[in-house]
């Protein structure tokens, strides 16, 4: 299980580096080179708009990648959602600027994003579903913690090297060819990846399955419609605020309140590393204590602390600001550290990578792919503390709580014994 985590956490690690590395570079660099005739707001809107095709593009990556983890196995999904999501950040490192192609450069731009969110759709589906299919039942959440840590690893390296180079850099090298060295990097990442997942065995579960549903999509939406959207409602908070405490925040705090990039990605990336390292501890008290009251508790917080947080951020002091960072992000992993252990629970073996990817993927789009837009437009029209987008996320949070309160408890029923929920 030690060495099964091991190459689960790292192969989530590199691909949410290429999905964050992105995030970084649109908050701070994507907007002048890419849309240089927008004003800088509008440039900045437009970056992050290529930023949500990659979020759109995930639900279709978890149809795709989660037929073959239902039909071929959770293996095979590894290693081409690897495959893909490395390539296509490698030449999002290559697109010429604006001001060397014209419109092809942000068209370019839209496609290897897509492509980008494509691989990263089937990664967690592949990732999660490997390694809660070979844990114990009353350890499956800490053991299925494991793939979850992977983002704040990934988070963590993009952002640390998008900070060595900003603060090595002078602005001009920066926009230059800066910012296009993390891109490059992930060819590597990428190899490494494939090299750690090649000797993973294929799960003990999946070859248990005498009747592969043919076209699992169909069966999902046929007999688990309504639990893929409550799924993806509840999960809709997570990224809201994730995605709002690490991107929005970044262009927020650079543009509006004059914060340097090398002390607001300081303060994100300090707040991160706690979230990482407080993930197994927050699955062990989901195996212990149930994995929706976990994720209600986290959903509350993120109900009370939505505003407060916007007051901390718009106070421009950096040590505020990390705590108003820091609280999101605890909330946010009170939920999430659970929910590689839950989505797999609440569905049969024979669909569930389909229909797990499919609900959490879809969160991603109805809370992350938004966001940043959204709030960057509601901090605009606001005054200097953004109070609309607390009240954004806070309404996005109270809808999440209202799934998750909907949905069936599973703890700490075996995974292959867990019945369907229906309708």
């Amino acid at each position: 299980m030690l060495r099964l985590a091991a190459a689960s956490l790292a192969g989530t690690a590199i691909e949410f580096y290429d999905f964050f590395v992105y995030g970084t570079a649109a908050a701070l660099v994507l907007g002048p080179l890419f849309f240089p005739t927008f004003s800088p707001v509008a440039g900045t809107l437009a970056a992050f708009g290529t930023f949500g095709v990659g979020f759109v593009a995930r639900p279709l990556g978890s149809v795709l990648f989660g037929h073959i983890g239902d039909r071929h196995g959770r293996r095979p999904v590894l290693v081409v959602s690897l495959l893909l999501t490395g390539a296509s950040t490698v030449a999002v490192g290559c697109v010429p600027s604006y001001g060397a192609i014209g419109v092809a450069a942000p068209v370019l731009l839209l496609v290897l994003r897509f492509l980008q969110g494509l691989g990263l759709g089937g990664e967690w589906g592949g990732a999660v579903l490997l390694t809660a299919e070979h844990a114990p039942a009353r350890r499956r959440a800490l053991w299925s913690s494991f793939p979850q840590v992977g983002p704040a690893f990934g988070f963590v390296l993009a952002n640390g090297v998008m900070l060595v180079l900003s603060a090595a850099l002078s602005d001009a090298e920066f926009a230059r060819w800066g910012w296009r060295v993390p891109f490059w990097a992930a060819g590597v990442l990428a190899l490494a990846g494939l090299w750690l997942r090649s000797s993973l065995a294929e799960s003990p579960r999946f070859l248990e399955i005498d009747d592969h549903a043919r076209v699992p999509l169909v069966e999902v939406v046929r007999h688990h419609g309504r639990l893929v959207l409550l799924t993806a409602g509840a999960l809709a908070v997570g990224y809201a605020v994730f995605y709002a405490v690490t991107t929005w925040s970044l262009a927020y705090a650079t543009e509006r309140l004059g914060v340097s990039r090398t002390v607001m990605l300081t303060c994100i990336m300090a707040a991160v590393v706690v979230k990482g390292a407080l993930t197994p501890l927050m699955a062990l008290l989901g195996d212990r204590y149930g994995r929706r009251p976990m994720c209600l508790t986290g959903c509350t917080a993120c109900v009370l602390w939505m505003l407060p947080m916007v007051a901390l951020l718009a106070t421009g002091e950096p040590l505020l600001m990390f705590l108003a960072i820091l609280g999101a992000l605890l909330a946010f992993v009170t939920m999430f550290a659970v929910i590689a252990a839950y989505l797999p629970e609440l569905y049969e073996a024979r669909v569930r990578c389909t229909g797990a990817a499919v609900g959490y993927n879809l969160g991603g789009v109805l809370g992350g792919a938004l966001t940043p837009v959204v709030a960057t437009a509601l901090a605009e029209r606001g005054g200097r503390v953004p109070w609309g987008v607390g009240v954004y996320l806070t309404g996005i949070a109270l809808l999440s709580l209202v799934c998750f309160a909907l949905l069936p408890e599973t703890r700490p029923v075996p995974v292959a014994a867990v019945e369907p929920v229906t309708g």
